[in-house]
């Protein structure tokens, strides 16, 4: 596989907020060490995009075996939520505060939530 193949794949990310320095820090599970930081949500996408880049470059350069995603076979990446009419607004409006959309937010939420109680 090329680079550009292992890229298109949806490795999944996770998003925390780094209490302590400030700012968001996104790793990515299945790329062991693949880690980046940025001082808003958004910017740390970004940076994770990079990152995810110069991981799986030096993997190949070193032939080194990278793992699939768990998740590529086995789910959709899509799930159907009926909110609240009033959870949907304060989701909305916390995204918009952030500068990212809502679904990239609630990533973020479910993804922070989650390690909480891995």
């Amino acid at each position: 596989m090329t680079i550009d193949d292992y890229m298109k794949l949806s490795y999944p990310m996770e998003i925390y907020e780094d209490t302590i320095e400030g700012g968001y820090t996104v790793s990515f599970p299945d790329l062991p060490g693949c880690l980046t930081c940025g001082e808003t949500i958004q910017e740390a996408i970004e940076m994770a995009k990079d990152a995810k880049r110069a991981w799986l470059e030096a993997a190949i350069e070193d032939g080194y075996n990278i793992k699939l995603p768990d998740s590529e076979e086995n789910y959709s990446g899509e799930f159907l939520l009926k909110l609240p009419k009033s959870l949907h607004r304060i989701l909305a409006q916390n995204a918009k505060k952030e500068g990212i959309d809502i679904n990239q937010y609630c990533i973020y939420i479910l993804s922070r939530n989650n390690a909480l109680f891995s």
